[in-house]
């Protein structure tokens, strides 16, 4: 039988269990259905009934979704652990900062992966030394995790033909390229490249209605996670440390068609 069920945390497994079973499975975007997250009076059981009746008359309306694969979504989950470690460390990093300024005193600056405790132990203040010196042990040891999980993510990008050849444009690196593959996984979804701007929430949106069209800032809709990785390789492409290619020519000749807003 036709099954909807709305996307979220138990959806994939859920759905993969329900096709094997035999039946179809609707997975629907809850942001595309208003008729429920709109809805004043939301409980499971009216929610529930809304999902069936639209996947009866016009499944399209639930703006299915398709999950990844088990494999994909076991790679994805190891870019995604590190990006939690970032920024866990991030955070801690801002706190010892924070505290040390508050006794009056001002650490030296240095990258964050160099922040812990054989950079930083000695210019702590003996005021508060008992507090943070634990907190630097936690940013080195956040630290090694992370270089391991990186050496993973170059070894996994390995096993990606597609990653690879991202990789060789200078600016794109193995995490911002794997991620880009495992989260588009299948470029058969889309009808044309231009579509994957959109996919990631990168297209200005719209909101015309006769005469009026204003100009509306991207979207943002997607994954935010690698909509942020490809913004920070294309700031690198634009910037000055960006190797002349017909990639960056082909930015900086956008850039050049619009106003003060154009780079962004």
């Amino acid at each position: 039988m036709r099954i909807a069920v709305e996307a979220g945390t138990h959806s994939p497994w859920v759905a993969e269990l329900l096709e094997e079973l035999g039946h179809e499975v609707l997975v629907a975007n809850p942001r595309r259905l208003r008729l429920i997250y709109g809805n004043r009076r939301k409980n499971d059981t009216v929610d529930a009934r809304y999902l069936a009746q639209v996947a009866r008359l016009d499944p399209n309306l639930l703006a299915p979704i398709r999950h990844r694969g088990s494999d994909g979504r076991a790679d994805l989950a190891v870019l995604r652990s590190r990006d939690a470690l970032v920024a866990a460390r991030t955070k801690l990093v801002n706190h010892v900062r924070g505290s040390v300024k508050s006794v009056g005193h001002r650490l030296p600056g240095c990258s964050t992966a160099a922040f812990g405790t054989r950079s930083m132990a000695d210019h702590i203040p003996e005021a508060s030394r008992l507090a943070l010196l634990p907190v630097l042990a936690c940013i080195d040891e956040i630290t090694a995790k992370i270089k391991v999980l990186d050496r993973e993510i170059e070894q996994l990008a390995n096993n990606y033909p597609a990653a690879q050849h991202l990789m060789a444009i200078r600016g794109v690196g193995p995490l911002t390229a794997l991620a880009f593959v495992l989260t588009v996984e299948d470029v058969d979804r889309f009808g044309k490249s231009r579509s994957l701007g959109a996919y990631f929430g990168l297209t200005p949106g719209s909101d015309q209605s006769g005469e009026s069209n204003p100009q509306k800032r991207i979207t943002k809709e997607g994954d935010a996670y690698v909509r942020r990785l490809l913004v920070g390789s294309a700031h690198y492409i634009l910037g000055p440390f960006g190797e002349d290619c017909d990639l960056r020519r082909y930015g900086l000749k956008i850039i050049g068609q619009g106003g003060k807003q154009a780079k962004k």
